[in-house]
């Protein structure tokens, strides 16, 4: 399958109007490429209590699985910082190391279409396993 980079940029570019950010006001947008050619949008969720938000990456890997998507092919992650492409969190490197193989792609991007191409390995080349 190809792999349209600039249009899941767009996509998880958009989907950062629906974060609720109040207290960072960082948004952050997450498109994720399912295998069968859909795609799932995720937007960060923050709460008072700060560790019991969730990032988008989160958020559209749970609404995915939640839909009975299990193959993956790749997420992009837009943040709020102009021209600095927006890398996963680890907490999140270790949740979709969970659901995908190794050379799962991950594209940080920037509002402004800046983007850097990584796997899932290379983020997280140590992953927790039991």
């Amino acid at each position: 399958m190809t792999i349209d980079i600039k249009k899941l940029i767009e996509l998880a570019n958009e989907e950062r109007k629906k974060a609720y950010c109040p207290y960072s006001k960082y948004r952050v947008g997450a498109a994720l490429l399912c295998k069968d050619g859909s795609v799932v949008l995720g937007c960060n969720i923050e709460n008072a209590s700060f560790t019991v938000g969730i990032c988008a990456e989160r958020v559209a890997f749970s609404k995915a699985i939640s839909e009975g998507k299990t193959e993956f092919i790749a997420v992009a992650i837009v943040g709020s910082t102009e021209k600095v492409p927006t890398p996963p969190c680890g907490a999140c490197r270790q949740f979709m190391t969970e659901f995908v193989d190794p050379d799962f792609l991950v594209i940080e991007a920037s509002p402004d279409g800046e983007y850097v191409e990584r796997t899932i390995s290379e983020l997280l080349p140590d992953k927790f396993v039991l």
